[in-house]
């Protein structure tokens, strides 16, 4: 194995792969229909392309109903707002994720509770919810981690039994599948997010699906400050529920534009990313000890926001991840480590009397300092270059030995 990058050897990429030199997509139909969107001055939600594309995503994932929104954190506090749960209630969310979605429930008024993660896919451990559950708590909030699949099956049984709601937090799992069903259409609700790094990608931008008429009316209302879905600015005809809170949470037309657009190649780019997951896991099994995050147990297609390594096999055990991570950065492979549990995410300023853990999160706290990760664009690499990521990882971690002492050196 060739010299480390980090230690004065040749890098694998001549320069860092930035992700945002490829990603989002540009090409030019988008371009032109944005161009038709400016000069025509439709720019605002009450164009007819937001509510095409509301239910063209909504068909896509096995939907009748789409609301499209300004971000993915309201699209969950809407879902959630629109269920009536407020002041006094409690929402089940994992203890590894974008903070944003504990702090949906923070934002209604409701206490989050967090539950730990399964060790195979990252995502709520269906087997420690039931401990979590209260007189108070009114809905789970499952997150498809980064495209793996909370365990859907399970976690319906448990919300039904006990009545409670279910909102699947799809951020990252655009386009997935368990079994026959399209991630977001097996809840009561499914929040998405188009935020820049999203599989589908708009700056920002968010969307909820789902098939009851009722909910998807009371959120529309709530984005759309209290209009109905079929009323038009400055002629509203009904009032909306006394109990509910309206906001402009609207979007543009010229997201819907984008969106509308990378629709079209949802699918196709997926697949592409699913063969590149694959060789890159077939490939590194060999030659590697890492561990890679499972889909989900009756996942049929993932959805990927990233690809996912765990090092936590007992030959990394002595290597730090910062020092993987570098050593990979410095070969030019852009590698993350994961978010700290949410409860100590630095952003997440919650005083504790406002959320609850409901067990000892041991998983999530065992697993957090061991998680790398590439966002999907990566997957989305030439034959070619694809190679050359896993040549970076195989010369990090294949055999570590340089990469040990360069980690004892630094830590003195």
């Amino acid at each position: 194995m060739s010299k480390l990058a980090l230690l004065g050897g040749n890098p694998v990429f001549e320069r860092l792969l930035d992700w945002s030199e490829i990603w989002p997509p540009i090409d030019d139909p988008t371009s032109d229909r944005l161009m038709a969107l400016y000069r025509s001055r439709r720019w605002t939600a009450f164009d007819e392309t937001e509510a095409d594309f509301s239910k063209s995503f909504a068909a896509h994932h096995d939907t009748k109903h789409g609301i499209f929104m300004i971000n993915g954190t309201v699209t969950l506090q809407c879902a959630l707002g629109a269920h009536g749960i407020g002041v006094g209630d409690e929402v089940i969310v994992p203890s590894l994720t974008w903070y944003a979605t504990a702090m949906a429930a923070h934002y209604v008024g409701a206490k989050p509770v967090f539950v730990d993660v399964d060790r195979e896919t990252l995502c709520i451990d269906p087997e420690k919810i039931e401990a979590a559950i209260t007189e108070r708590t009114k809905a789970i909030v499952p997150v498809h981690l980064y495209g793996s699949m909370a365990d859907m099956d399970k976690i319906m049984a448990i919300a039904r039994s006990h009545k409670l709601r279910v909102i699947e937090d799809c951020a990252h799992a655009h386009g997935g599948v368990w079994d026959g069903k399209r991630v977001g259409s097996i809840g009561d609700v499914g929040s998405f997010s188009f935020q820049q790094s999203k599989t589908m990608a708009s700056a920002e931008g968010g969307i909820c699906i789902t098939n009851d008429a009722d909910i998807a009316e009371r959120i529309y209302r709530m984005k759309h400050i209290g209009y109905g879905p079929s009323e038009l600015q400055g002629k509203a005809v009904s009032a909306p529920p006394a109990d509910l809170l309206c906001y402009p949470f609207r979007a543009t037309a010229f997201q819907a534009v984008i969106l509308d657009e990378q629709l079209k190649t949802l699918d196709a780019r997926l697949d592409r990313y699913r063969q590149a997951a694959r060789y890159l896991e077939d490939r590194l099994s060999q030659s590697t000890q890492i561990r890679f995050q499972k889909p989900g147990r009756r996942a049929v297609k993932q959805g990927y926001f990233g690809w996912v390594m765990i090092f936590d096999h007992p030959s990394y055990s002595d290597l730090p991840l910062s020092a993987i991570l570098e050593a990979m950065n410095a070969e030019g492979l852009q590698a993350m480590a994961t978010w700290d549990p949410v409860y100590r995410f630095i952003l997440f300023n919650l005083r504790s009397e406002h959320y609850r853990i409901s067990q000892e999160c041991s998983e999530t706290e065992r697993l957090v300092p061991r998680i790398a990760w590439l966002l999907h664009p990566i997957l989305g690499l030439n034959g070619p270059d694809l190679e050359r990521v896993a040549d970076v990882i195989e010369k990090v971690v294949g055999d570590p030995e340089d990469l040990r002492k360069y980690a004892i050196r630094k830590a003195g």
